[in-house]
């Protein structure tokens, strides 16, 4: 049997410290870096990073072993454990992994508006980019001006540049300071134009116009637009219709319908046409032109519909497409046509998930018959049970706590017909929170307990460790407590691990 950093004891009596007995017995390399990967957040949660980085340290494979003790370093920095960070930073062995721990904890020094510090750790750094713009914004928020500019003039690669300078774009935009604003603008329109890489040029300009437009000048946002838009249009790659639908939306949200039609013309994939028509729909609804709105919208449906399997670059996003379509739907108070969207999807999973938003939205407009049949018209009780839960997200959003709680109980009585107990467990996880966000800990409690007994029949050790550690981070959060039926469970599972 393996050592243990957990004793069989705690294990016994704390939902995580359970989680990571079980997690440290595991022989599959794979596997025991998934688990240990769960259960070392909920530690730096609790303030216990001398264990996260113990546990880190032991994972096997290099690359997730590295990726947990730079979150582990992270939290040292914002303790202001800087050493400590350090540490665990140069104990990374692969060397671009080692630099973007020392920049997690520069960032982290500069967000905390330790500049002295950032910058003596990004000193010998190759690329120490990111880390001046996270300085300058920082600056620009505390006021310091000057500071903000000098630093802004030591970054070497333009993208940084602009990132930096639309946050500080956007702060003075909340402060109603537009003439500073678009000074910054005006900054990252011309240093956009300096990034190589065509695909992150055109997208940081999509991203200055959309912030030009928040300022209100519509005339700068365009002249933004239509630079993007000649770059995309001289692309050959796969990434045009995607760059160019970005721009089409782009003219949309500034107000100009025509250069949005005009620049749509140029996309050929339909997945992208029907994208932008979707943008087209929800700007129409917004303005109540609900007529205008539905159009678009069942003309965005015609258009991915013929779509044929030769023609589709990705399967996954056009169904994924389909859904939020068929929620549209359901959102512009179409429910019949919803559903009948939902359930035209090519794709059994798409369909359930559409369903279930689609069920969901319908119960915040308290449309509860047309609700139930988009619920009913679910094949598997899991998804079902899902979408109960959805659903008592929306009561409880309208402040039907009653209504949210009996749709909670609902979807626990249904979960205990589905035979996957890791399945199981995830909804009974969930149920547990919406309990805890409801004030109701004595039904968070009892369902708990449900699901600390359906976890120690889960047959695949790592899915019942993230299982725990998950419930784990729900009774970390909340005031609920184990009972000695739950403990004696933790303890018989700990005592069967490893054998």
């Amino acid at each position: 049997m393996a050592e243990h950093f957990i004793s069989i004891d705690d294990a016994g009596s704390d939902l995580l410290a359970a989680a990571t007995y079980l997690a440290e017995d595991i022989s599959g390399s794979d596997d025991r870096a998934e688990a240990i990967a769960a259960v070392v957040p909920r530690y730096l949660a609790r303030g216990e990073v001398d264990l996260a980085a113990e546990l880190a340290n032991s994972v096997d494979d290099p690359h997730v072993r590295d990726r947990l003790l730079i979150s582990v370093a992270q939290k040292c920095a914002e303790t202001d454990d800087d050493e400590y960070a350090l540490q665990l930073a140069d104990a990374i062995e692969e060397y671009g992994l080692q630099s973007q721990a020392r920049e997690t904890i520069a960032l982290v020094k500069a967000q905390n508006g330790d500049f002295v510090k950032a910058r003596q750790i990004i000193d010998s750094a190759a690329h120490p980019d990111r880390v001046l713009a996270g300085i300058a914004v920082r600056q620009a928020e505390s006021g310091d001006e000057e500071g903000a500019t000098q630093t802004l003039s030591e970054i070497d690669y333009p993208a940084s540049s602009v990132a930096a300078l639309l946050a500080m774009a956007g702060m003075r935009i909340e402060k109603e300071d537009i003439e500073r604003a678009a000074e910054y603008l005006d900054t990252a329109s011309v240093v956009a134009l300096e990034i190589e890489h065509d695909v992150e040029r055109i997208r940081m300009l999509v991203e200055v116009a959309g912030a030009y437009g928040d300022a209100g000048r519509k005339g700068e946002a365009i002249g933004s637009l239509e630079k993007a838009r000649s770059y995309a249009e001289a692309m050959d790659s796969v990434q045009r219709d995607g760059l160019l639908a970005s721009v089409s939306l782009g003219f949309l949200r500034v107000g100009s319908v025509d250069l949005a039609d005009r620049t749509l013309d140029a996309v050929a994939d339909k997945t992208q046409i029907a994208t932008v028509l979707l943008g087209f729909a929800r700007d129409y609804w917004q303005r109540g032109e609900k007529g205008e709105a539905i159009e678009a919208l069942d003309e965005a449906y015609d258009i991915l519909r013929s779509q044929r399997e030769s023609e589709t670059r990705d399967s996954k996003a056009k169904f994924a497409l389909f859904g939020t379509i068929s929620a549209q739907f359901a959102g512009f108070q179409r429910g019949e046509r919803a559903i009948e969207v939902a359930e035209s999807i090519e794709d059994d999973e798409q369909v359930m998930s559409a369903l279930g938003q689609v069920a969901r939205i319908l119960t915040t407009q308290g449309n509860e018959d047309q609700a139930r049949q988009a619920l009913n018209a679910i094949a598997m009780d899991q998804n079902r049970a899902f979408a109960l839960i959805g659903m008592s997200d929306a009561a409880a959003k309208e402040g039907d706590t009653e209504k949210a709680k009996t749709l909670l109980n609902e979807a626990a009585a249904l979960i205990e017909e589905v035979p996957q107990m890791s399945a199981r467990s995830a909804a009974l996880g969930e149920i547990v929170g919406r309990f805890v966000e409801l004030g109701d800990l004595g039904h968070a409690g009892e369902i708990a307990s449900v699901n600390i007994a359906t976890i120690s029949e889960i047959r695949g050790e790592s899915t019942k460790a993230i299982a725990l550690a998950n419930l784990a981070g729900l009774f970390d959060a909340s005031e609920l407590a184990l009972t000695e039926a739950d403990r004696a469970i933790l303890r018989e599972s700990a005592e069967r691990s490893g054998l």
